[in-house]
This record gives C-alpha cells, sequence and structure tokens, in this order.
C-alpha cells in the first residue's frame, strides 16, 4: 500500500505518436474483459487522454452487479482517471497538449436547463457521466469533454491524485451538506471516508468512524488518520453525532445513522446506489432530524475540493493493480480487503 505525496510523473516524448489501439476492459457483466480496441479520435470540444491511472469505485462495482440500469453497451468503466493530453479536437480552450487532467464522474451536461443555470449541473436529466454512458479509464486512451476536465495539483503522483476525482469529489459534495457539524459519523470507512476524515480533522471537526463489525483493520486505519473513535457499524458512538455520512450503499444504516445524531442533526446518503431502506419509526426522524442524499458533483465542487486537498494535505492511500488484473481489484473491493483506494495502472 502507498501513502505518499509525490511529483507527478512528466508526459513522455512518445505521447505524440498516437497508435491504431490499446487494450481496454469491457463489461461483460459480472465481470470485465480485456480487449484490444480502435483509439478513438476526439471531436469537437474533447481532447484524447493517455490514461496514467484509474482509480476503481464502488459505483463501478454496482454496474458490473446490473444495479446501475442501462449502462452504454460494450461499455469501459472507470470514472477517477488521471492522463496527459495527446490530441485536441477542434473547438478546444483551456487546455493543451502534454497536460495532465483528472476526468470524473460528470462528463457533461446541456448548460441551459434549470438546474444547470442555478449551479446545479450535478442534477441536469440530460448530464452524461463518464464510465456509464461514456467510455471510461479502465483503459490505455480515452476520451473527454475538455470543458469538464480538471487540472490536477502538482503534488500529487498519478495514482494518488486518482481516488481525488470520485472519493474525494463526490465525497466532498457530500461532507459540504453537514454545516457546522463539529462531531462527524463516516459510515463505510473506505476511499471517500479517509479522505474526508483527513479534510474533518484539518477543519477541527471530531470524526467518528464506522465500519464492518470486527473490521479491526479499518478501525485502526480510521484511528490512524485521526479518527477520534472508530468501531462496528453495530456499536453507539460515545455521545450524540451532530452529523453522519454514509457511504456504504446498505440501506439498513440509514435508521442506524438517524438513532445516533442529535435532534436538528443530519444523515446524508452519499452513494448513488443503496439497498432498498426498511420503515423505521418516526421517532428516529423527529426534533428536525434531516435525511437527504447527494447525487453526482458540479465542476464548482471539483474546483474548490483539488484546491484545498493539498492544503491539508490530503493522502491517499493507495494499492496499485496492472490493468490485466482489473477483476482483480474488483474481488478485493467487494470483499473489502483493501484500507483506502484500488487504482489500476495501464499496462505500458
Amino acid at each position: 500500500m502507498h501513502a505518499m505525496i509525490l511529483d507527478p510523473a512528466a508526459p513522455t516524448a512518445s505521447m505524440a505518436a498516437i497508435p491504431v489501439a490499446g487494450k481496454a476492459g469491457v463489461v461483460a457483466a459480472p465481470q470485465l474483459v480485456l480487449r484490444q480496441l480502435p483509439i478513438p479520435s476526439p471531436e469537437s470540444g474533447q481532447v484524447l487522454v493517455k490514461v496514467a491511472a484509474c482509480a476503481v469505485c464502488r459505483t463501478d462495482l454496482h454496474i458490473l452487479d446490473g444495479d446501475l440500469a442501462h449502462p452504454k453497451p460494450d461499455l469501459i468503466p472507470g470514472h477517477e482517471v488521471v492522463g496527459h493530453v495527446i490530441q485536441l479536437g477542434s473547438d478546444v480552450t483551456g487546455l493543451e497538449s502534454g497536460q495532465r487532467v483528472g476526468i470524473p464522474w460528470l462528463g457533461s451536461t446541456c448548460g441551459q436547463c434549470a438546474y444547470c443555470r442555478s449551479g446545479q449541473e450535478n442534477l441536469c436529466p440530460s448530464a452524461r457521466f463518464t464510465g456509464y454512458d461514456i467510455d471510461g479509464g479502465f483503459a490505455e486512451y480515452c476520451v473527454a469533454d475538455a470543458r469538464y476536465c480538471f487540472p490536477l495539483p502538482d503534488n500529487y503522483a498519478d495514482a494518488e491524485a486518482a481516488p481525488l476525482l470520485c472519493a474525494g469529489l463526490i465525497g466532498y459534495r457530500a461532507y459540504r451538506q453537514v454545516g457546522d457539524a463539529k462531531r462527524l459519523g463516516l459510515y463505510g470507512f473506505g476511499a471517500a471516508a479517509h479522505i474526508l476524515a483527513q479534510v474533518a480533522r484539518f477543519e477541527g471537526r471530531e470524526v467518528y468512524a464506522f465500519t464492518r463489525p470486527g473490521d479491526a483493520s479499518s478501525q485502526a486505519f480510521a484511528r490512524q488518520l485521526g479518527a477520534v473513535w472508530a468501531g462496528g457499524s453495530d456499536a453507539a458512538p460515545p455521545g450524540e453525532l451532530d452529523a453522519a455520512i454514509i457511504f456504504a450503499p446498505i440501506g439498513d444504516l440509514v435508521p442506524v445513522a438517524l438513532a445516533t445524531v442529535r435532534p436538528g442533526g443530519t444523515v446524508i446518503c452519499a452513494g448513488i446506489h443503496m439497498s432498498a431502506i426498511p420503515s423505521f419509526a418516526y421517532e428516529l426522524l423527529w426534533r428536525e432530524r434531516s435525511l437527504r442524499s447527494v447525487a453526482n458533483l458540479t465542476r464548482a465542487d471539483g474546483d474548490a475540493f483539488l484546491a484545498l486537498a493539498p492544503r491539508v494535505p490530503v493522502v491517499t492511500h493507495v494499492t496499485p493493480y496492472p490493468l490485466r488484473d482489473a477483476n482483480r481489484a474488483i474481488a478485493d473491493l467487494r470483499a473489502g480487503q483493501l484500507n483506502g483506494a484500488a487504482v489500476l495502472l495501464p499496462d505500458f
């Protein structure tokens, strides 16, 4: 496991030579199949990116498991992509060849609906998402809308930057919904929580980490990152919390989390998919407790978080896998065998 911040690798001299085909992991549920596919050409407003790293997200598991309906046919997943621009389509502004960028979950929006005009582009009904509607970064090359790519902080190596692009960005959007909560619970101490714990401690909050019952390794990891308490999701924290964020996609945790927050407190459901929420007594919600979900991200979220991360500084803990071992990475994530994030590295 790596836990370091390094200078990013410089673009290689060979980046100007674009091959005819490259490797990509294509969904053949419930796993991926590695194929040799033609390198896509960027259309107007797009860039072609040579992928340097792509983190594996729990949303990728939901796609493989069929929890998220109607992904594009022959989908290449992956929406935490770090790479270098090697070709510009027409009408691209703000990016240049050789520049390192991050490609997040939000791949495009209409820019014209009421949501887009009011700063809620994450709710755009015409939004398209990387690694779901658009081929993503489980590949050696991918294309992206230049307007939705982020320049990345220079002090993160490629693999360490990758988890910032979803675990960090969407986690940060959920985190911003807790307001000035001092005592914050995090349910599911995986890729997102291990980043948000560092941000919360930097801002002077107390972090209470909830893991799978009996997961001593994750609990120790949480304490290492500054959690003042860590225990199983079946345990009660020492005192009421001001807010809780649920990262684990387990509906049964909703009433559990509501029971831990004080009157007036908030529970945020941060996953894109969650199993059914069981019925619960109104008493758990009463006294002005709030329950809400967070969907996707906005580019403003990305700009804010990527400026904050180096100041903390957030240190991402990653386990690298070669692209050819993507199914092993997915299996390890599914089994809860990782502290931090799994990151795929192309087989250059």
